[in-house]
């Protein structure tokens, strides 16, 4: 992880997936949650809607380095990241399918 101008840029072997080539959306997660599941739902309709858009999941207990850093409070955790890998957007808690496609459309 690193920083520039106070943004967050992540890397590909930090989230252990790939960078969408236009946009990514990292979506932190744990087993128990229940909304964690509506959202990966969500995001992975719509990731699979706008081309050159990843969606990435990160199991928030198995990386807790990552969400200490990132200071992750609750999950789901969406992030929002632009082609180079800077977190432009963030929401914590369920988000709507019309706030992800609004938040992506900033970015792409």
């Amino acid at each position: 992880m690193s920083t520039e101008n106070g943004t967050v840029r992540l890397s590909e072997a930090e989230l252990g997936g790939a960078l969408g080539e236009r946009a990514t959306l990292v979506q932190f997660s744990t087993a128990f949650c229940q909304p964690c599941r509506a959202t990966r739902r969500v995001l992975a309709e719509v990731a699979g809607m706008v081309d050159g858009v990843a969606h990435v999941e990160v199991d928030a207990e198995e990386r807790l380095e990552l969400v200490r850093r990132l200071e992750i409070l609750r999950t789901p955790t969406v992030l929002v990241l632009d082609a180079g890998g800077r977190v432009v957007r963030r929401a914590a808690g369920m988000p709507r399918k019309a706030d992800v496609i609004a938040a992506l459309g900033r970015v792409v």
